[in-house]
């Protein structure tokens, strides 16, 4: 995979230019007094782990000439070196999502979302021991992973292994705000698998059951007309429980995913 170098004037031409014709070469303009920069060094150093990439550190106080060689006035400031040209990647602390964005631009993937790639069609294929050997292969390289995390809990849950899952989800916090909503929505999982199992004696009950066999079978439109016609017909059905769970399969899509748009507009017009 990728390494980190620090770079300065004797080293930049072999270390940047010559290397930018083997892989793209991240060139990170930084001071030791900058607080975004003490932000931005652990996501990068993170990507490194996943991205084949160079990482060229420099230090703008020690190395002025080259910082005013490529125009650097605020730090940090990101370059990107490929193919012997430089371009301008980006200024300040950008997020990680949007930092995967720019490394795609370079035709560069993360090992570690091939792997879960894998692993989520071992998971289709229910081959859980390859399933298993997969995630065992990435949390001995990437432990804390939250992305990695979230998948290994999945996968629990589909091994009714439940109190092992919940354990796992629980060391998201609400501070990892790209995950934890993810985190929460898995563990509505476990709530959508005990929702599943009880068929009640009614109409309403037999769809909120079926709608949660709809979600645990990742049938989520079904899913989610079987709960908006239950918040419908019911607002107050079992404290609320259908707008619940609408809820938490918005979180387990994301906010940006198609259906999350048009649901979360349906249910709006309804209830208010």
């Amino acid at each position: 995979m990728g390494y980190a170098v620090v770079v300065e004037p004797s080293n930049f031409h072999q270390e940047v230019i010559e290397n930018s014709y083997k892989k793209p070469v991240l060139i990170d303009f930084f001071a030791t007094w900058c607080g975004p920069c003490k932000l931005l060094k652990p996501i990068l150093e993170k990507l490194l782990q996943e991205y084949d990439f160079i990482l060229a550190t420099i230090d703008i106080d020690a190395h002025p000439n080259l910082a005013q060689q490529f125009n650097v006035e605020g730090v940090p400031d990101v370059k990107i070196a490929f193919q012997g040209n430089i371009t301008q990647g980006f200024v300040g602390v950008l997020a990680e999502a949007d930092i995967r964005d720019l490394l795609k631009q370079f035709n560069l993937t993360s090992e570690l979302d091939q792997k879960l790639e894998e692993m989520g069609q071992a998971m289709a294929q229910k081959d859980a021991a390859k399933a298993k050997k997969l995630l065992d292969e990435l949390f001995s390289k990437y432990p804390d992973n939250p992305q990695l995390i979230l998948e290994a809990a999945n996968f629990l849950i589909r091994l009714n292994r439940l109190e092992d899952a919940e354990k796992m989800l629980s060391t998201i916090g609400v501070n990892q705000k790209e995950y934890y909503a993810k985190a929460q929505g898995l563990k509505s999982l476990i709530e959508f698998k005990q929702m599943a199992e009880l068929e009640g004696n009614n109409d309403l009950d037999q769809q909120f059951s079926q709608g949660a066999k709809y979600t645990l079978n990742e049938e989520y439109e079904e899913a989610l007309k079987l709960f908006f016609t239950i918040v419908e017909e019911n607002r107050q059905y079992k404290n609320d429980a259908a707008r619940k769970a609408m809820i938490s399969i918005f979180n387990l899509l994301g906010k940006t995913h198609p259906l999350t748009k048009k649901y979360q507009q349906e249910l709006m017009m309804i209830l208010y």
